[in-house]
């Protein structure tokens, strides 16, 4: 699908209860645009443009209302603290369509609170959970055609963003927030999809530094691993495995996914100040305990890695990825956890879990979705 974008009026051309076609009035010129059908299948987890997003912005002191855009772009203030002083916080969440044809869109509360935490962090004004909820819900019902079908192995990425947009040339908190909620169909994040993955551990670049930013979901974390990701993607690996940046003993997460790691019945996961706390890490675990194994959230030592029976990475985007090898770039050494390159019982038992939940699959004992 492409969007021609234009500063221009549109107008819907529906058949059959889906928009076919827009028609867009630029200069008082008509130009048609006919939406082609999306390719669910064989989506990679990249931006589609849907119709509408949902903008609210925060001045003179208090939160505005909801606003519908169909515009693409935001202007700002080219002092805005987000472009200078890094006031920038994102989220991301998914909604899934089940058998039944509904829509459920996954722990939305879970992704409101995060958001405040990392609001709080870096002075941003916290958005209210209840209106979070509210955006969250509006800009996929207002985009619910864009919800991939069941079995598709697709869903729909939703990515809540708050950001500084007060112009300050000192370094000071801004006064003023916009808080906007785009959509958009994705697939699998890793190319493999529910396959495992290749990783390399590098000890030359750091994520994030102990008592800094690492648990809080802010660009700057993604920035600082996007040149050793980068590396990585070239030597043929899907992500870096970070270790910590004092030490460089302990093992904290991947670039954009947390670390797990599976050994004697349980379930392993580091602890650490620097780690994000993944949502999806957070599920897993309650899975994992009521399927009757042990949970463990502790410092976890590199030399340990080789004694573990499967690894895997977890987060919205990839859910779980399996990982079938662990290179150490200065070492040479080689972790394989997959001969066969097939996922552990154990990653496939918590995977199919948790997708059966999202899907509506499965009952929902946790309360952990949202159904349109």
């Amino acid at each position: 699908m492409q969007r021609e974008q234009v500063p221009a009026t549109f107008f819907l051309t529906v058949l059959n209860g889906k928009i076919h076609e827009k028609t867009y009035l630029c200069n008082n010129h008509p130009i048609l645009f006919v939406m082609n059908d999306i390719n669910w299948s064989d989506l990679s987890f990249g931006y589609i443009p849907t119709d509408y997003n949902v903008r609210c912005y925060f001045r003179n002191g208090a939160w505005g209302e909801l606003e519908i855009s169909t515009s693409e772009n935001i202007t700002m203030h080219m002092a805005a603290t987000c472009l200078h002083y890094g006031q920038e916080s994102f989220e991301g969440l998914k909604a899934f369509r089940g058998p039944d044809d509904k829509i459920r869109i996954f722990r939305l509360d879970e992704n409101a609170k995060r958001m405040q935490d990392s609001a709080a962090a870096i002075m941003m004004q916290q958005f209210p959970t209840d209106r979070f909820a509210e955006a969250v819900v509006k800009a996929v019902e207002l985009n619910k055609r864009f919800v991939p079908p069941f079995e598709s192995g697709a869903s729909l990425y939703i990515r809540p963003l708050l950001i500084g947009t007060g112009p300050k040339v000192g370094v000071s908190p801004s006064d003023e927030y916009l808080f906007i909620i785009f959509v958009t169909p994705v697939g699998p994040y890793f190319k493999g999809g529910f396959k495992p993955a290749k990783m390399v551990i590098m000890r030359e670049f750091d994520r994030a530094a102990p008592q800094g930013t690492g648990n809080i979901k802010v660009g700057g974390n993604y920035a600082a691993s996007l040149y050793s990701g980068d590396i990585a993607h070239k030597k043929g690996y899907a992500s870096v495995l970070y270790l910590d940046s004092k030490e460089k003993k302990y093992i904290d997460e991947c670039g954009a996914a947390n670390f797990f790691m599976i050994k004697n019945n349980t379930y392993v996961t580091p602890d650490s100040k620097s780690v994000l706390p993944s949502i999806t890490n957070k599920s897993l675990i309650q899975i994992a305990k009521d399927m009757g194994m042990k949970v463990e959230r502790r410092p976890v030592l590199l030399d340990e890695l080789e004694s573990f029976e499967e690894v895997g990475a977890c987060g919205t985007a990839a859910v779980i990825t399996p990982i079938g090898c662990v290179d150490d770039a200065d070492t040479g050494k080689s972790y394989v956890f997959s001969k066969d390159g097939e996922p552990g019982p154990t990653c496939l038992k918590l995977y199919n879990a948790l997708r059966a939940i999202q899907y509506g699959e499965a009952p929902d004992p946790y309360g952990w979705t949202t159904v349109l």
